[in-house]
């Protein structure tokens, strides 16, 4: 699915049409990478902005596909593929990762109102560039890596789950 313009890392990963291709094709059985094109500085004047992922895409498939990586699980395993904004020569390699988070990016919600008078909101993501943690698909991206993240459609908090199900029990 893809290649999307506009990274789709860490918590944009959850509400990506990009991804949401992509796992809708695993759970279909069918092995699947969600490609996006992170932008920038970098990357906005070039004549081609995506020429990071037009030079990276296809190794970077190939190297998942003779890892054969996927699994044949319920929830089966598709990948998250993040391209930085950078020219593609600039590009310094592979990096498999987890999902990151920005802390410290806030989305803010604006009305306004269509050309036939009807009122909606406006929801604007903030700043795409906030740091995350090492070992994560943006921290991958700034340090000019193509960021491979191993994804699951499972999004149950395990770590909350027996705790929750012992308090409802009753």
């Amino acid at each position: 699915s893809g290649v999307n313009r506009g990274n789709n890392a860490a918590e944009n990963t959850l509400y990506s049409g990009t991804v949401g291709g992509a796992m809708e094709a695993a759970l279909q059985g069918l092995r699947a990478v969600a490609l996006s094109q992170f932008m920038g500085p970098k990357n906005a004047r070039l004549q081609n902005p995506f020429e990071a992922a037009a030079a990276h895409g296809v190794r970077t498939i190939r190297a998942l596909l003779e890892a054969d990586a996927w699994t044949d699980e319920d929830y089966r395993t598709f990948f998250n593929v993040n391209f930085p904004a950078l020219p593609g020569s600039d590009v310094r390699g592979i990096r498999v990762v987890a999902q990151g988070f920005r802390r410290y990016t806030r989305f803010t919600v604006e009305p306004h109102f269509s050309p036939s008078g009807r009122k909606f909101l406006w929801v604007k993501g903030g700043p795409q560039h906030p740091p995350t943690e090492p070992g994560t698909d943006v921290h991958a991206n700034h340090e000019g890596f193509v960021a491979v993240t191993p994804m699951r459609a499972d999004l149950t908090a395990h770590d909350a789950l027996a705790a929750l199900q012992e308090r409802f029990q009753t």
